[in-house]
């Protein structure tokens, strides 16, 4: 199995520059890879891939205190 970069970088959506987010730590499961970062303007920057309701959960989550659950 492939192992998920520890980083990725995407456009900030607030100003346009470039936003490193970083894996976060979860339980040993493959469903989700979550990622947070936050850009020099202040703008959270969250990402995941996975399982599809895994990942919405992780971005709906309004503070960032997701976690997951089997």
């Amino acid at each position: 199995m492939l192992k998920a970069p520890r980083t990725l970088t995407f456009k900030c959506a607030n100003c346009g520059k470039s936003v490193q987010v970083f894996l976060q730590k979860v339980s040993a499961c493959s469903h989700i890879q979550p990622y947070q970062g936050i850009c020099k303007c202040g703008e959270v920057k969250r990402h995941a891939t996975g399982q599809k309701d895994a990942v919405q959960s992780y971005l709906e989550s309004p503070d960032g205190s997701w976690s997951h659950h089997h």
